[in-house]
């Protein structure tokens, strides 16, 4: 053995060592990883054919091997790591030739291209990416993060450390925006910093506080961390589980585990939302407990303020806090009295079928001992007497088709249980009286008739849902019966928005904050997956700027607002009728389907506009330009990756790693290990290398135990957002050390990053002792 290392240590260190110096030569990181590939399996070739790398293989002809077999140990389980006094025998790296070799890896680098970039089922999901790419890069320079630090600025500046509190909530609100580190790194560093620099901040304070929240976007959804990251996730869980389950003596994994082996990426965002909230308020705790420690290093700094009228402290609790706590807890307590409710019943033309046992009790004996140590004696007795009893009623009820009288019996029982409100018109009336509430503490020496004439109309709205609509009244019916009532609440909203204009903050965080809650919104509440979601934050976006744009030339936006207005009402009409087109229409649903057509043309006008307005005025062509870049980086990496990570499958690299990581007997133990790994590449790698190289091959371990696999998901997301801060290669201390002025040293930003450096541990270390703060908003959204 060559310096007494097995021939598969010596191939890993070669393939890091090829990669480390590829990142230091200069070269585009994505040229780079695949450059590293194919030097690393040339110098891997020549040292194999020379007779240099041998490894020490068990010898599976060996009495001890077969002793061990023999006692029902899989082949698989069976390792050096794990038995190391067992027989080997001294094999080639490359047992059939590194020809053979070579000619497999360019047949599986073909085939995983066309999987996972070209034409393969996550393709779809991975074209969120471009979107929110182009979502992120419009937002930015749309030049909203310079109203939301100016603003946010006078919120918080007259606390301790008040400037950079507002940092870190600029940080988590661009976060959920634009999700692009660079950027947001960028853009803060060359507004904030001066200032906080001005005030009297110093230099490590700032500059920690500035990266940190930058990197914040990894984390907060819309993540492309994330996005990345859940693809990978679920095609490693399921596959993980299926072999698992097969291990243990069962058939499959819904059988072994009783439920789906599936983690979405739209999941994993909702999984994602409390733990980036944490490290939010992490980051901003530490911000103001400094500035009271150390005032003379984060004073406090007072702006004069813009507005146009005094609100009193009391003013501003009652209709910001009080006000719409009150309209929330009132919707609420309205559903779980079933005041409010899902009117929507359709009685289909078969009766519903029964449901099985909560688990399948029909196993082999293997397969019931791994279930009962997995799910517990209780679970297990439970499923084995509900299929009692659904055996003793003549199994599981199939589905019949229903004769016409026993549809409308059904659906009478249906419509004398419904709740009298339904929960759409609900909501709505809940967000409308936020706006008029709002609107009120925003300007209240102003009359209140406006705002008390729309609330009136809401109220009326309420009640003819009330007396007047019944689950089968239909969508047409029911807009015309509420059209004037909500006409007269709109006309009150309309002065509630002109009043709300005049505040600096809600003017500032109110646009960006619809779409962010747009397109998180029909994600975390399973409207609609993470693709379609990014095409309208994309749209969206567009329409953002270029109303921003015509307000900055003093033009009027009318053109814009109309087209963002069609949107609404394509999506109201699409949701609330049939848009089917067929013979068998009704009336209505025509008429429908020709106002959201109308609508339709209306909004991609409004779109098309925006592109035009922005290509006008020079923003759209570096939009473009840079999607562009940062996209292709993305899928070239992708593609390096994959050619990478066959290198170290070909000579037996990743199933070594993964029989290391199997020689421990807790789980905890070996996920530990993999993030004390990840946390340590982190300081040399990039977090899409990481994605694409490290987690594909660690992946079928960590996602084959009992761990949930969003807590694990999440858990290496968080990690991966350390990389961006560690020294010496974290990409936020480049993007900040590339806009900071020369007082500002390398030094002072390494030393500003150390103790968010040392939040995120603590922030990895609370998701790991308390793992529902991940899992507990998908269980509520499930």
């Amino acid at each position: 053995m060559l310096f007494g290392l097995d021939g598969v240590e010596i191939g890993l260190i070669i393939v890091f060592l090829c990669l480390f110096g590829g990142i230091l030569s200069g070269f585009p990181v994505a040229f780079a990883i695949a450059g590293a590939g194919v030097i690393s399996f040339g110098l891997i070739a020549a040292l194999d054919s020379a007779g240099l790398l041998i490894h020490q293989a068990i010898d599976t002809s060996s009495d001890a091997y077969r002793a061990l077999t023999g006692q029902g140990i899989r082949p698989d389980d069976i390792s050096h790591f794990r038995y190391p006094d067992l027989p080997t025998v001294g094999t080639p790296v490359f047992p059939q030739g590194w020809e053979t070799a070579m000619d497999r890896n360019l047949s599986f680098i073909v085939n995983r291209i066309n999987e996972r970039v070209l034409a393969g089922q996550s393709i779809e999901t991975l074209l969120a990416v471009l979107m929110f790419v182009m979502m992120g890069i419009t937002l930015e320079r749309s030049k909203i993060a310079d109203d939301l630090l100016t603003t946010m600025s006078r919120v918080f500046g007259p606390l301790p450390g008040g400037l950079a509190v507002s940092v870190v909530v600029v940080g988590a609100f661009l976060a959920a925006s634009t999700g692009i580190v660079g950027a947001t790194v960028v853009t803060m560093g060359l507004l904030s910093l001066p200032t906080m620099l001005r005030a009297g901040y110093s230099p490590q304070i700032a500059t920690g506080v500035i990266a940190a929240s930058g990197t914040l976007g990894q984390i907060i959804p819309p993540s492309i961390v994330i996005v990345l990251l859940g693809t990978l996730a679920g095609d490693l869980y399921s596959t993980a589980q299926e072999e698992r389950a097969q291990a243990l003596g069962c058939s499959d994994a819904l059988t072994y585990l009783g439920e789906p082996a599936v983690v979405s990426v739209g999941t994993l965002f909702q999984a994602a939302m409390l733990p980036g909230i944490l490290l939010a308020f992490l980051y901003a705790a530490y911000a103001f407990g400094y500035a009271m420690l150390n005032p003379s290093k984060a004073p406090a700094v007072q702006f004069e303020s813009r507005s146009g009228e005094v609100v009193t402290r009391r003013e501003a609790m009652v209709w910001y806090l009080v006000a719409p706590l009150v309209l929330i807890a009132a919707l609420i307590g309205a559903t779980e009295g079933r005041v409010v409710g899902n009117q929507y019943f359709t009685v289909g033309t078969y009766s519903e079928a029964g449901e099985g046992a909560s688990l399948r009790t029909n196993v082999g004996p293997d397969c019931q001992a791994a279930m009962i140590d997995l799910h517990g004696q209780s679970a297990w007795d439970d499923a084995v007497a509900e299929q009692a009893r659904i055996d003793e009623a003549g199994g599981v009820t199939q589905a019949v088709q229903l004769s016409e009288d026993e549809r409308r019996d059904i659906l009478a029982r249906r419509i004398a249980n419904a709740a009298p409100l339904g929960t759409g018109i609900a909501f709505t009336v809940m967000l409308l009286g936020i706006v008029l509430a709002a609107a009120r503490g925003a300007r209240p020496t102003h009359s209140p008739a406006p705002l008390l004439v729309g609330g009136a109309g809401l109220a009326v709205v309420l009640l003819f849902d009330w007396l007047f609509i019944s689950p089968i009244t239909s969508p047409g019916t029911t807009a015309v019966i509420l059209a004037v009532p909500f006409g007269v609440a709109l006309w009150g909203c309309k002065h509630a928005v002109q009043r709300l204009a005049t505040n600096d903050l809600i003017r500032v965080v109110f646009p960006p904050l619809v779409l962010i809650v747009a397109v998180l919104g029909s994600i975390l509440g399973g409207i609609t997956n993470p693709t379609p979601a990014a095409a309208l934050g994309a749209g969206g976006a567009l329409m953002l700027a270029a109303y921003r744009k015509r307000v900055d030339q003093g033009l009027s936006p009318k053109m814009v607002l109309i087209g963002a207005g069609a949107i609404v009402v394509m999506l109201l009409v699409g949701i609330n009728f049939d848009m089917r087109i067929d013979a068998d229409m009704s009336l209505e649903d025509r008429i429908a389907y020709i106002i959201a057509f109308a609508a339709f043309l209306v909004s991609m006008f409004g779109i098309l506009y925006s592109c035009w307005v922005l290509f006008a005025g020079g923003v759209l062509t570096p939009v473009v330009r840079e999607t562009a870049k940062v996209t292709s980086m993305v899928f070239t990496i992708l593609i390096g990756s994959q050619l990478l990570n066959l290198v170290v499958i070909s000579f037996g690299g990743e199933h070594y790693i993964q029989q290391f990581l199997k020689s421990f007997d807790s789980e905890f133990t070996v996920f530990l290990i993999v993030m004390l790994v990840l946390f340590i590449l982190g300081f040399v790698l990039d977090f899409l290398e990481i994605i694409y190289i490290v987690v594909p091959i660690v992946g079928p371990v960590i996602y084959g135990g009992t761990f949930d696999p969003k807590w694990v998901t999440i858990m290496i997301a968080v990690n991966l957002q350390t990389s961006f801060l560690t020294p010496p290669f974290g990409f936020a201390l480049f993007y900040l050390r590339g806009v900071a002025p020369p007082s500002v040293t390398t030094g002072h930003i390494y030393r500003g990053v150390a103790p968010f450096v040392l939040i995120q541990v603590v922030g990895l270390a609370v998701l790991w002792f308390f793992p529902d703060i991940v899992t507990i908003v998908p269980s509520l959204l499930d």
